[in-house]
């Protein structure tokens, strides 16, 4: 290893988890050489172009100060494992789709080749680190993988899991509300778990890092999404009673979260959750508590994500209603396909579940979005003459009966709703699913509208 360098760092898997983290670990240590390495050439290709593979605001400015520099993207991987010194394992880890646990169990499938890969490469003892979201007591069995190598080779897993939110990812890792890193509690995995410590003290303050065992630490992140997911299925419950009493879920939900028991945050009401973790972990922690025989915790669990698909289907509901119990042949713009501002990413979007439906009734579509038409042309592949794909949302209304709102992009805020009621078809409908618009004066422009969690205003009899 060069004199330049006190240690080589490798993370696996170039995504929305490692990218923005190794990024800001290499524009913070200089010290350390940080490469990223995936089997996606592509990918990597735009991680040394000018076009990153995701967006995340202030993404660009980071990978630019370190790029070249000390932090480095390759397809090579047997070689950069083979140079690591810690290696940190951010492979995707989705819902099984096949075989036990369908639908709910974490597919580990690609962790473990990962695993195998580290072995069949190492000729020198590593700590390899879990970024990746993971069952616990998963790190017993990368131990085990790891450890029946017959080279003489000791690997310390610890696990270090990420609390990034996306839109925010470049925030939360300049000032995050804590830094978890979890190990055995051995001479062994103490001080392995140090050399991970030592590397987030360059801009992390002391207190803000927690130590704590590795099962502890892969518990945590699961936990803290169903804590996080189990409040916007609750205010979302509450948005429907609100609906039928003719209460605003906004001023409840501004009630509720002056309380400072409960906070004011994550208590939007709106079409649901979505992105890569919430639904997995949640699933995941479900089929952890059924196979140990906790049936009463995993329906209580999974009602979590029952209630988020709910919402969903009664946003589609209400649309049909509105529009005379029929969509066919009626063509409605999607304002916004993200799963949230501020990022690309449609993984497990609501707008993925509502556009189809929507399609199922016969209606046509048209998606607009600042960031992520790329991802919804993927999404919506099966759609075929019946979707349109429009980056400009004064063009992409023109012809329309209606606009769902998707995406609580700032841009739909400001649009000039007059000018594109103008280009609409009436009576011209809003189905506000982010509450983000100025509702009375759409209305006052001749919008009927509906919110979620609030009464209607509508000019139809």
């Amino acid at each position: 290893m060069s004199g330049k360098y006190i240690k080589n760092l490798l993370c696996i898997g170039a995504g929305y988890v490692g990218g923005p983290t190794m990024a800001m670990i290499a524009s913070k240590c200089p010290q350390y050489r940080v490469t990223l390495v995936d089997i996606n050439h592509q990918r990597i290709d735009e991680w040394n172009s000018d076009r990153l593979p995701i967006y995340e605001p202030g993404l660009d400015e980071v990978v630019r100060a370190a790029r070249g520099k000390n932090l480095f993207f390759s397809t090579d991987i047997e070689n950069n494992i083979r140079e690591a010194d810690i290696i940190f394992v951010s492979v995707n880890t989705p819902t099984k789709t096949f075989g036990v646990g369908a639908g709910m169990a974490a597919d580990l499938q690609y962790w473990e080749k990962t695993a195998r890969q580290i072995i069949a490469c190492s000729e020198s003892s590593k700590i390899v680190v879990e970024k990746s979201t993971l069952p616990v007591r998963t790190a017993l069995a990368m131990e085990r993988i790891l450890n029946s190598n017959d080279k003489g080779l000791h690997f310390d897993v610890l696990s270090n899991p990420e609390f990034l939110a996306e839109g925010t990812a470049i925030k939360d890792l300049l000032s995050p509300d804590r830094v978890l890193i979890g190990s055995r509690l051995t001479d062994s995995g103490v001080a392995a778990r140090q050399q991970i410590v030592d590397i987030y003290a360059n801009w992390v303050p002391a207190d803000k890092i927690l130590t704590s065992d590795v099962w502890s630490s892969e518990l945590s992140k699961l936990v803290a999404n169903v804590f996080l997911s189990q409040r916007i299925s609750t205010i979302n419950a509450i948005s429907a009673i609100c609906e039928k009493t003719e209460a605003d879920v906004t001023n409840v939900a501004r009630a509720v979260g002056m309380d400072q028991r409960i906070g004011a945050r994550y208590l939007n009401a709106s079409i649901g959750f979505g992105g890569s973790c919430f639904k997995k972990d949640i699933l995941n922690l479900v089929y952890i508590s059924k196979s140990y025989g906790l049936d009463e915790v995993a329906d209580y669990l999974h009602y979590v994500v029952k209630m988020n698909d709910y919402q969903k289907e009664r946003f589609v509901e209400s649309m049909l209603q509105a529009m005379f119990n029929t969509l066919a042949g009626k063509r409605i713009c999607l304002f916004g396909f993200a799963f949230k501002a501020d990022t690309g990413d449609t993984r497990e979007s609501p707008a993925i579940y509502i556009a189809k439906r929507l399609l199922e009734e016969r209606a046509d579509l048209v998606i607009t979005d600042p960031k992520a038409l790329r991802n919804a042309r993927k999404d919506l592949a099966g759609g075929g003459d019946h979707v349109t794909y429009i980056a400009d949302p004064y063009e992409a209304v023109s012809g329309c009966h209606a606009i769902a709102v998707m995406t609580e992009w700032d841009l739909y805020k400001s649009l000039d709703y007059k000018k594109i009621f103008e280009k609409m078809i009436k009576p011209a409908f809003i189905f506000d699913g982010r509450n983000i618009i100025d509702h009375p004066r759409c209305f006052d422009i001749g919008f009927n509208i509906y919110p979620l969690g609030k009464p209607p205003l509508t000019h139809l009899e």
